[in-house]
């Protein structure tokens, strides 16, 4: 196993790990920021205003995109398990 096939198995597992949590990200900033919007316009500081729409934003985002997710996981994961004899030499 050299190197540059470490350095490039991280590198996919970086882009996989990436790849799985951008959706979730951008939804919570998406989210986060209109909440924080409506709070300072209205001057509403409580804590469950910005906690409930976030995690129904979580929900759905793992619901629309989770088979998604799941299958690059999968994939990844055999792509690894195909590799398993280069990475044992």
């Amino acid at each position: 196993m050299t190197e540059a096939f470490v350095m490039t198995l991280a590198k996919d597992a970086m882009m996989v790990a990436l790849l799985i949590a951008l959706p979730m990200l951008g939804v919570s900033l998406v989210v986060g920021l209109a909440i924080a919007l409506f709070q300072a316009m209205t001057q509403v500081n409580e804590m469950t205003l910005t906690f409930v729409p976030k995690f129904i934003a979580f929900g759905l985002v793992l619901m629309f995109f989770g088979p998604w997710m799941l299958q690059e996981i999968v994939r990844f994961t055999v792509q690894l398990f195909e590799m398993l004899p280069y990475m044992v030499q």
